[in-house]
């Protein structure tokens, strides 16, 4: 295998298996993360409100509650905001629709309710992911997108919640006469 010429990057290729998959776990344990702040945090509320110490561990139902309506939030969310999660910011990866635009409301809802499914029905949604040239799943072809490589300074820099169009473009230099 010849090393790669030195200018030519992964950027805007399909994402393969592995990248989505550490991007995937790292996504699942920063919302972990977050809700067990939450938790935290609405335990202390109300132990402060009762004047009793409460401990949230015995509410079982609300914490499959908070679990099934936090995760979607996270993935939906971020993905409709700018095409990654932190996850993925971190890995350098990014959610486009197939012709390579940038996702919609739509598309990140859509992908996120078919997520599950790609998972639940023994794993047979994800064997896209492996084994297809686009390496999309279920939940991508439901919604009609795509993960891509999207290493760039904005995702080194971690700022996954900006979209490209955020930014003013890069000017060109003037050309002397």
């Amino acid at each position: 295998m010849s090393p790669r010429p030195h200018g030519i990057t992964r950027q805007g290729h399909y994402a393969g298996a592995i990248s989505r998959l550490v991007a995937f776990g790292a996504d699942i344990a920063f919302a972990w993360l977050v809700l067990l702040v939450i938790l935290a945090g609405i335990s202390a509320a109300v132990s402060l409100i009762v004047g009793q110490a409460v401990n949230l561990r015995s509410f079982h139902v609300l914490g499959i509650v908070l679990l099934l309506v936090w995760y979607p939030i996270y993935f939906a969310y971020q993905w409709a905001l700018s095409g990654k999660t932190l996850g993925m910011a971190l890995f350098g990866l990014r959610v486009v629709t197939a012709e390579g635009r940038p996702v919609e409301t739509r598309h990140a809802i859509v992908r996120t309710l078919v997520l599950p499914f790609s998972i639940a029905i023994f794993a047979l949604g994800l064997f896209g992911i492996v084994l297809r040239v686009d390496h999309r799943g279920w939940h991508d072809r439901v919604a009609r997108t795509c993960v891509v490589y999207d290493w760039d300074a904005r995702a080194a820099r971690l700022r996954w919640l900006a979209r490209k169009h955020d930014f003013p473009a890069a000017r060109a230099p003037a050309t002397q006469a």
